[in-house]
């Protein structure tokens, strides 16, 4: 058998499993578009309201570089659909399939952004209070660890080779963890 055509860990070949990762990443980006898309959606209209016009300046520069950043991470996570229209049928699954999963992890950083520029800013309104910024820290810090600290442990510790036995986490005493 080629080198092309191995099977490896799920006894698929490349192109499979190129296929079934973009079926994946397809699925997972679907979520985050709907979610940047509402909220861009929703700071859109906020420039129309009466209200705007009375905000300080910090908050009007806090909200300009929110849809700047929301209008960023809408086309990040837009952007593997447009790929996969120009690339279709070009025998570039594979690679298309990385480029994608990479403008997804933009598109997501920059999600994380628009959503803490908007908490900041919507929390400032409303509460004029000077425990805001530790606030959206903490929420961010919530996002850091659901989003990315998470899923980084779980690729860390649970992630094995075929025939690899999988290493359990030490506890603080050096010794074996609990699974």
């Amino acid at each position: 058998m080629t080198e092309d055509g191995r099977r490896r860990g799920r006894n698929e070949t490349e192109e499979e499993r190129a296929d079934r990762m973009w079926g994946e990443l397809i699925q997972e980006v679907r979520v985050a578009q709907t979610g940047v898309q509402i909220l861009f959606g929703f700071l859109l209209t906020v420039v129309f309201t009466p209200k705007y016009s009375q905000l300080a300046a910090t908050d009007q520069a806090i909200y300009i570089g929110t849809v700047v950043l929301g209008a960023c991470a809408t086309g990040a996570l837009i952007g593997p659909v447009s790929l996969h229209r120009l690339v279709a049928g070009r025998r570039v699954k594979p690679q298309a399939v990385r480029l994608a999963s990479r403008m997804t992890l933009v598109g997501l950083l920059l999600l994380l952004a628009t959503m803490t520029s908007s908490l900041l800013l919507i929390l400032r309104v409303a509460t004029h209070d000077g425990y805001v910024p530790y606030l959206v820290s903490a929420v961010v810090a919530w996002y850091l660890v659901c989003w990315y600290g998470l899923p980084l442990w779980a690729r860390r510790w649970h992630t094995t080779e075929p025939g690899d036995r999988p290493v359990p986490p030490k506890t603080e005493d050096g010794g074996p963890g609990r699974r």
